[in-house]
């Protein structure tokens, strides 16, 4: 069915929400029919402020729905349906059986995959009960497929960068007025801390469009001491443990997913706040695989780690968070570099300079649109990196693995792509849950 669909696509994209409106109108507008929306668009951390909303709102006993993209292993991971302890991946059944509708009322028109997928996992919502729903942005926000929800119980936008600027626009004030079209007149908003330039930008959008913010070190804030978070709005003071998930940028996803939950006023048990934090997790960001078919060519010891960020602000966070595992445990950090060509690959490189002492690169597995592994290579030394490149990330493994004779092991971080580590994913058989 996908390749049917995959037929239906416009030649160039163009954001546009008139396909997604008339095929939603042939299907009894679903996106009426669903319980409390919490819209969640930006750059970076979209996916990880999601999946500990989710968290949080399941740990108080909330049967939560949720969309979000791209998927990593099957597209299932995309839907996931609200349950009584805990929601699951909309089932291939299920899935096929929303995806039919919508194909079988769009009729062979025009429409993006996006799209039609996005118009699928709303007709599932509104036929499945559930308390929320979390709905993330796919590209951009104003004429995302997503915003077509008028009344969102609060839209949300993480921290803004420099992406999809083909799209988006080729400043970081213009993306972010495309982030901030999610906005809705009396509805509640968050930002996350952002850049002073892009903060005016968001707060002027949100006075436009009558939508009340509430904004990351102005209205709320995030501190870290003694092993625990703080967050602290008008409303009082929230102690909470360190986020399972890795890195300190996580520390400010977690202030904008409980913020958000501030704003909408979901949460009713206090203790869902810590519990949700504790147990949140969200594959390929900074994950650490421990067990798995690929553990058998790494030396001894090694410790391996996978994150699928992509463009410069990502790899801050990324160069950052191995700052802080080295001063903890200090090891030899190795790079395997996958990337699509459309991505800034010297700026996503050049903060790991002085931290790794050598990238091994590769062209990503059944993408079109990939440097070559000696294209990357190439942009991994005017970034000041070390680079080799290499056929597969198991051939990079296998040379460390084989060659490695020195004390302490190697850390070794895979990145550059969610294409990349989607692959290692299926290839160590660690499929995401």
């Amino acid at each position: 069915m996908m390749e049917r669909l995959a037929a239906l696509h416009p030649k160039k994209i163009d954001l546009s929400l008139g396909r997604m409106q008339a095929l939603l109108a042939k299907m009894g507008h679903p996106e009426t029919r669903l319980p409390p929306v919490i819209h969640v668009a930006g750059t970076n951390g979209k996916g990880s402020v999601a999946a500990i909303i989710r968290s949080i709102l399941e740990a108080d006993g909330k049967r939560v729905h949720a969309y979000t993209s791209p998927h990593l292993v099957r597209f299932n991971e995309r839907i996931r349906l609200g349950a009584p302890g805990g929601g699951e991946l909309i089932s291939d059944e299920a899935f096929e059986h929303a995806l039919s509708r919508a194909e079988l009322l769009n009729d062979g028109a025009a429409i993006t995959v996006f799209e039609i997928t996005t118009a699928a996992a709303l007709l599932a919502f509104s036929e499945h009960p559930a308390d929320v729903v979390v709905l993330e942005v796919g590209l951009g926000g104003r004429l995302d497929a997503t915003n077509v929800v008028e009344k969102p119980a609060v839209s949300v936008i993480t921290s803004i960068g420099m992406d999809h600027m083909d799209y988006l626009g080729d400043t970081l004030g213009e993306i972010a007025l495309e982030k901030a079209g999610i906005f809705k007149r009396g509805c509640p908003a968050v930002s996350a801390p952002q850049r002073s330039d892009v903060s005016d930008v968001i707060a002027r959008a949100a006075r436009a469009a009558g939508a009340r913010l509430s904004a990351g070190n102005e209205d709320w804030t995030i501190s870290s001491e003694n092993g625990r978070i703080a967050y602290q709005d008008a409303r009082g003071l929230i102690d909470l443990p360190q986020p399972r998930l890795v890195g300190r940028h996580q520390f400010v996803n977690t202030g904008t997913a409980v913020a958000a939950l501030r704003q909408s006023d979901f949460v009713e048990n206090p203790e869902a706040f810590e519990t949700g934090v504790l147990r949140a997790q969200w594959p390929a960001r900074m994950q650490r695989l421990t067990t798995g078919r690929l553990m058998a060519d790494l030396p001894n010891g090694a410790e391996l780690w996978l994150d699928g960020g992509h463009n410069p602000d990502a790899s801050e966070a990324i160069a950052g968070t191995l700052a802080d595992l080295e001063e903890r445990v200090s090891r030899p950090l190795f790079l395997i570099v996958g990337m699509l060509n459309t991505k800034d690959a010297v700026g996503y490189l050049r903060p790991f300079a002085g931290l790794a002492r050598h990238a091994f690169t590769l062209r990503v597995p059944g993408s079109q649109n990939a440097f070559e592994a000696g294209e990357l290579a190439e942009r991994a030394d005017r970034a000041g990196l070390s680079a080799e490149p290499v056929g597969s990330v198991r051939t990079a493994l296998r040379l460390l693995g084989e060659n490695w004779r020195f004390e302490p092991p190697p850390r070794i971080l895979i990145c550059g792509s969610l294409h990349l580590a989607g692959d290692v994913l299926a290839q160590n058989d660690t499929p995401p849950t």
